[in-house]
């Protein structure tokens, strides 16, 4: 990240793999030099010899809560775990690049270019005018720094240095010259912890590099120094000793990489090879290979003369901003593309976390915010989510094998719970009553739903046989194990307990958000298994009948609303920042989809019901009135302002969608367009990569259906508001792989495209398009 300097720039360094705790920090391990079974790190995981214990432990919770008058009970700590090391994601530093050029600023430009991932700056001092321009490289995996002048003009004195400064907690490094135009800057996050290398050459074809050592510096340090050159350009790159395929018990959950040195000479070698342009254009060819297969346009004008903060300061919500708004939307899916093709997933800070302890410590939240970050994905046709599935490959799935065998008594799959960082801690976090966000074991099935939807989406099969299918199956093996019969109720459905609405304090049974998330995952599982090629007809028979017997999560309670719980205790002054309950409205489907054929009928106070799908989506609405705007006691997040928007485009309600779109950006978006979790507080990155989804929904839905044959329902416009109200969108992705190129005008469609891939034979889906203009639906 770069603050856009002149004379010198200071920039941001982030290595995606750069955290603190964990084994790294592990005192014993690191004193032994190798892995050790007393260390103090495991995961937030119970030992072995308890695991008798955790389940009578667990049984007596059941009961507690099965006998409860209300249903719920006060704790769970005698099953938690205490979170130990947990770490952070931490920043790596600064590199600073300083001109010898002390004369007065004139005519500055800074801006990002959205279609080129490219930062660009430039500034006159005299007759002199400068331009620099960054970016990171995907193909090189590697960062560069570009500098010239006019005229061809030689460039004063450059001078290039790597500085912890402003990283308070990051130890004091060793910055030495790997050769004459080379610094070599090595350190750990922790002392212990987790090595690091940054190796930074600097080029100039017509000038002369240096790499001088800093006399008497303790630990050693070193600059680079450019002169007589009329352009010059520095590349980086980094990395750690981290390794996640090193995160199961064969490596005795260590994480820990070689030495990540020879790796980056490498990667430098790559990139000293090649000149400037051919670097630049490597990587336009690149981004622009992501990010063009889609297109939107909201009808906006460009304003290209007035600085974006001024643009952001004079916004105002339901009055809004269509070229502010399509900005907000690019930029989106740029950081998304820009933080999730590495190794790991995007994290609550993307990559651009500039501390050393962040805050919830920049690590994967799985109650909303992980997921909220891949939201645009599939839809806006963005290839990025390898390594999410990846990460939860190799850091969930071994520890979390682990988890549900020791805290559950579970013998099959895998879980983790409402927090996870990279070094596979999938047990329950233990801190005050913490059971209200850690209390989570639907976090793993919450991912599978994004499994499944990649799948429908891309039709991969071979992905689908190799990676997604195992993932999907592990869980749903797990959670059919966990369901157990209601014995409060006594209805016969089979429920979750104990569990916690995420983050909300009563600790209940049933749990609308886990009981919709399960049986939206039992239903992935039948309509994903022939194409997996499975033949395991016993495991399939045995979650069409547990989805059966499930309770749904589906109960219309005292004052109309859609109950969070399946105990009636939900408040109507509750405006909680989640809104968990209302999962199956957005972004799933057990709402917005309703069959009352495959959903309907249960027993309430003796009375069988059978709700209606209009009686279903009021209740969902009261529920959404009653939670308020996104500004509730308990926040002010941009994030629940987005979730809230997406749930009002679902409904069909363009008024209040625009209305809450435009709120979070008032309130929530700062001059630099990062996602504030308060107005004016901390990044938090999760509302600016939802935010091209929520805009996604108000223009088209194509939510899931629960199975394959049922008819898929696609709506055009269906929250168009009407500062939008003439725009084209190019390359959207709807689920069974089809393509679609639509264009409307005054509110209406002009044309629509549906193009369907040549590779889903023996996957066709029906569909159903639905136009809606003015308030009304025309099939």
């Amino acid at each position: 990240m770069l603050p856009g300097g002149t004379s010198q720039e200071a920039t941001q360094l982030n290595i995606e793999s750069l955290w603190s705790g964990g084994p790294f920090q592990d005192t014993v391990r690191v004193a032994l030099c190798k892995p050790s079974p007393s260390r103090s790190y495991n995961g937030g995981n119970h030992l072995p010899s308890q695991q008798i214990r955790i389940a009578e432990n667990m049984q007596r919770i059941r009961e507690a809560i099965f006998s409860s008058p209300t249903g719920t009970i006060d704790n769970i700590d005698e099953i938690m775990t205490p979170s130990g090391t947990y770490g952070s994601y931490a920043s790596a530093g600064h590199l600073l690049a300083t001109l010898n050029s002390t004369g007065s600023v004139l005519n500055y430009a800074r801006w990002l270019d959205l279609d080129e991932a490219v930062s660009r700056t430039t500034w006159s001092d005299g007759s002199t005018t400068f331009f620099r321009e960054s970016f990171c490289s995907h193909p090189l995996r590697a960062c560069v720094q570009y500098l010239n002048s006019t005229a061809s003009r030689v460039l004063p004195a450059l001078t290039y240095a790597y500085t912890v400064a402003a990283v308070d907690g990051l130890p004091p490094p060793n910055v030495t010259c790997l050769d004459d135009t080379t610094l070599r800057i090595r350190n750990y996050v922790s002392i212990p912890g987790m090595l690091y290398e940054i190796l930074a050459q600097a080029q100039a074809p017509d000038g002369l590099v240096s790499c001088s050592v800093v006399s008497g510096s303790t630990p050693p340090n070193a600059t680079l120094t450019v002169v007589g050159a009329s352009e010059a350009w520095i590349s980086w790159v980094g990395g750690t000793n981290y390794d996640m395929a090193a995160g199961n018990a064969a490596a005795n959950y260590s994480f820990q990489g070689p030495d990540p040195h020879d790796n980056l000479v490498a990667l430098l070698s790559s990139a000293k090879s090649t000149s400037y342009a051919e670097l630049l254009n490597e990587h336009l060819k690149d981004y622009t290979s992501i990010v063009t297969p889609f297109s939107l346009s909201l009808g906006q004008t460009p304003d290209l003369n007035t600085p974006t903060d001024q643009i952001v300061a004079g916004y105002q919500t339901s009055l809004g901003n269509a070229y502010l708004e399509w900005v907000l939307f690019n930029y989106g899916r740029y950081l998304l593309a820009s933080s999730a093709r590495g190794t790991l997933p995007a994290n609550l800070q993307g990559i651009w976390a500039d501390g050393y302890s962040n805050p919830w410590g920049a690590d994967y939240h799985s109650n909303i915010n992980i997921q909220m970050n891949y939201w645009p994905a599939e839809m806006s046709n963005l290839d990025v989510t390898q390594s999410l599935f990846d990460y939860i490959q190799n850091t969930w799935g071994p520890r979390g094998a682990y988890t549900a065998q020791v805290l559950y008594n579970i013998s099959e799959g895998f879980v983790t719970h409402g927090e996870m960082n990279i070094f596979g801690h999938t047990g329950m976090k233990l801190g005050g009553n913490s059971a209200q966000w850690a209390n989570y074991p639907e976090s793993n099935a919450w991912m599978m739903i994004h499994a499944w939807d990649h799948f429908d989406h891309t039709n991969d099969v071979q992905w689908w046989k190799t990676q997604g299918w195992p993932l999907v199956k592990s869980v749903a093996n797990f959670h059919l194990e966990k369901l157990i019969e209601d014995l409060h109720f006594n209805d016969l459905t089979l429920v979750t307990a104990p569990c916690n609405s995420p983050e909300q304090v009563p600790i209940t049974l049933g749990c609308a958000h886990a009981q919709q998330l399960i049986w939206q995952l039992f239903n992935a599982i039948e309509n994903g298994f022939e194409a997996a090629g499975d033949t395991d007809t016993a495991f399939l028979d045995a979650i069409i009948s547990k989805r059966q017997q499930m309770d749904k999560g589906l109960r219309i309670g005292r004052w109309g609303q859609l109950q969070e719980w399946k105990v009636d205790m939900d408040m109507q002054d509750d405006t909680h920042r989640h809104l968990s309950h209302l999962i199956g409205l957005y972004p799933g489907y057990a709402i917005a989809s309703y069959s009352p054929e495959l959903q309907g009928g249960l027993v309430v106070n003796g009375t069988f019901l059978n709700y209606t799908k209009e009686q279903l989506l009021n209740a969902a609405e009261i529920s959404l009135i009653h939670r308020g705007i996104g500004r509730g006691l308990d926040a002010d997040a941009g994030w629940e302002k987005i979730w809230r928007a997406a749930a009002w485009a679902q409904l069909a309600n363009e008024t209040q969608f625009y209305k809450e779109l435009t709120h979070a950006i008032e309130r929530n978006f700062a001059p630099n367009l990062f996602d504030l979790y308060t107005s004016g507080g901390i990044f938090q990155i999760d509302a600016n990569l939802g935010y091209p989804a929520a805009v996604l929904n108000a223009l088209l839905q194509a939510p899931d259906v629960a199975n394959i044959n049922v008819p898929l329902q696609v709506t055009l416009l269906p929250a168009l508001p009407p500062t939008w109200s003439a725009g084209e969108m190019r390359g959207a992705r709807i689920r069974g792989g089809i393509t679609l190129d639509l264009a409307w005008n005054e509110g209406r469609p002009t044309t629509a495209t549906f193009t369907v891939d040549r590779n889903v034979a023996g996957r066709e889906r029906y569909v159903l398009v639905k136009l809606w203009w003015e308030g009304c639906s025309r099939v």
